[in-house]
């Protein structure tokens, strides 16, 4: 859960970054949010679910 937070808040905040900086128009964005929305009530949520875990996994076990 806690990665879901982290990722949600720095997606929201890199498309607001977008939108100020005139990268990315509110229109794009309203599309690009809505597409995630309903793409998390699809059958592909779990796995996407599954691979941003995994990736998470793999950095989280990266030593330096």
């Amino acid at each position: 859960m806690a990665i879901s937070l982290s990722v949600v808040l720095l997606l929201g905040i890199i498309l607001v970054v977008l939108l100020r900086g005139g990268s990315i128009k509110a229109g794009p964005a309203v599309v690009a949010v809505l597409f995630g929305f309903f793409l998390a009530s699809t059958g592909m949520a779990d796995d996407i679910q599954r691979f941003l875990d995994s990736i998470a996994n793999t950095i989280n076990s990266i030593r330096f």
